[in-house]
């Protein structure tokens, strides 16, 4: 089932003048932004994955029509990962809003795989 297209346009838009990737995931469509997720646009509802940072996922989850993200039903995918309901997104304001919380977390490296350094003998 494809994604909202319409909303998909909207994040293109906030994303213009980065180098953004889409790819098919997690149900939908993810904008990539330095090989990282930043959103995804779900498929069916057009609700909006976002990235957070986990320590204003309280913050976060206590805005009108934000929920924890599940990974199957029941299935949380844990602080930070946050569903925005479609409706919310239609408030200018709103859309803004996550896609800077987004924005934010992406900003500190969120999903950067620590690799060890090496050891020096």
């Amino acid at each position: 089932m494809p994604c909202n297209t319409q909303v998909a346009d909207r994040v293109r838009a906030a994303l213009t003048g980065r180098e953004v990737r889409e790819v098919e995931m997690f149900g939908g469509l993810a904008f990539m932004v330095d090989e990282r997720m930043l959103v995804c646009v779900s498929a069916g509802g057009s609700d909006l994955l976002v990235r957070a940072a986990p320590d204003s996922d309280a913050q976060h989850l206590r805005k009108s029509g934000a929920r924890r993200a599940e990974m199957g039903r029941g299935r949380s995918m844990g602080p930070g990962w946050i569903t925005v309901d479609a409706e919310v997104l239609a408030a200018q304001e709103d859309f803004a809003y996550w896609m800077q919380a987004a924005s934010a977390f992406h900003a500190q490296g969120s999903g950067t795989k620590q690799r060890p350094k090496a050891t020096t003998t």
